[in-house]
């Protein structure tokens, strides 16, 4: 099968040309309706949606971690508030590029024209002195400054300018919003990869649960998996064992992917094999992953590979988590190699996990079926407690070995 990712999109962009960029870029949202997650402070009645819609919108510093969509809602601010946009990055840019900035801001002003919503990426890069610049700007409304940060702005910004700025805290995505994105991105014909792609539902929730709240990083490896369907011919719907295998395939030569390592770490438990487990998990917390996506993933393991096999096996994941959280790095670490070759050694049964995800098939495909009659009375009977379409019906089959 001849398998061409981009002959679907030649003709289709929001501009009227060919799309082009990564996926992550492509499907960036543009519109506050298209925007995942955020409920907390972008629903219905919240602040920060009355000034969007208003068009009253003050200088904003939006904290939050990396892939969150910090960047994403800043142009769509200015896109919705019909402002001028202009954007830095704190990394690249200093004094003087602040105040050129500043001077076409003044321009704009003084020609009667839109006024201008200036992005500064990584504002915390700014030093006192950099910072200082832009406070009689914002003070006077010359701009409005909407400045992204992945680290406390208490900790991080003078107090003279978060003086003049309102702090909207992001959380990191969940995995559900994720998956959301992924799905729109695999259908979406004009800006993802409209049809070319079919992964399964466990594949999805797999790629959600490990790009750890950052929806660019999901994007980013499902483009490696499209990528490497493509270039390799094989077949495009695709379960999980041939996404890890398409992940692990596209690695960088020193091998930091996040996402080859964690294949090889949970392969490593599933395969009984502590060592292994000892030493990705080594190479995880070496690369600065973050110790309780670490930790949450036992968790997952803990009731997906092992589960009745062994039930103290959550009960030590959970418990994991918790020293993670109250001890902290790097006191963690022994922890997290406690729960590693607990949960590398136990017997192995996937039968819940099979079992639920069996349930769920059969919910999907029978829909709600009538309870029967003698447990709506709340009669202990010896009969099936399943509807009557599923007499006999088998969802749970215990076993002591991995599937």
């Amino acid at each position: 099968m001849s398998l061409d990712l981009f002959q679907f999109s030649e003709n289709n962009s929001r501009t009227g040309g060919a799309i082009t960029g990564p996926l992550a870029y492509r499907m960036r949202p543009q519109t506050l309706d298209q925007f995942v997650g955020h409920e907390l402070v972008l629903g219905e009645g919240k602040p920060l949606r009355h000034w969007i819609v208003s068009d009253r919108l003050p200088s904003l510093i939006l904290w939050g971690p990396p892939g969150c969509g910090k960047t994403t809602l800043a142009q769509i601010i200015a896109r919705q508030t019909h402002s001028d946009f202009e954007s830095l990055s704190a990394v690249l840019s200093g004094a003087k590029e602040i105040k050129e900035v500043i001077l076409r801001a003044k321009e704009l002003r003084r020609m009667g024209q839109r006024r201008m919503i200036l992005f500064i990426d990584e504002i915390h890069r700014f030093n006192q002195s950099q910072q200082d610049l832009l406070l009689p700007s914002i003070e006077d409304g010359t701009l409005t400054l909407i400045g992204a940060t992945t680290g406390n702005p208490a900790f991080e910004l003078n107090p003279a300018l978060l003086s003049r700025v309102r702090v909207i805290r992001l959380e990191r995505l969940t995995s559900l919003d994720i998956q959301k994105t992924i799905r729109s991105a695999l259908k979406d014909p004009d800006c993802g990869l409209g049809g070319f792609l079919s992964l399964s539902e466990e594949s999805i929730r797999w790629l959600a649960d490990t790009a750890e709240g950052d929806a660019r990083r999901a994007l980013t490896a499902l483009e490696a998996v499209a990528l490497f369907v493509g270039h390799q011919g094989v077949s495009a719907d695709l379960g999980l064992d041939q996404v890890q295998l398409a992940l692990e395939s596209t690695c960088a030569p020193s091998g930091e992917d996040h996402y080859s390592i964690i294949s090889a770490w949970i392969k490593s438990m599933r395969g009984n094999d502590p060592h292994a487990g000892l030493y990705y998990l080594a190479r995880m917390l070496i690369s600065g992953e973050d110790p309780l996506f670490i930790a949450r993933r036992l968790v997952v393991f803990a009731s997906e590979d092992i589960g009745n096999a062994d039930p103290r096996a959550l009960q030590i994941a959970l418990s994991v988590k918790e020293a993670v959280e109250f001890v902290g790095m790097p006191e963690a670490r022994i922890s997290l190699a406690h729960g590693v070759t607990y949960l590398a050694t136990a017997p192995k049964s996937k039968a819940s996990y099979l079992g639920i995800t069996a349930a769920m098939e059969e919910v999907e495909r029978t829909g709600a079926l009538p309870i029967p009659f003698h447990l709506k009375k709340g009669e202990e009977v010896n009969r099936s407690h399943l509807p009557d379409a599923l007499a006999g019906k088998r969802f749970y089959c215990p076993q002591n070995k991995i599937d």
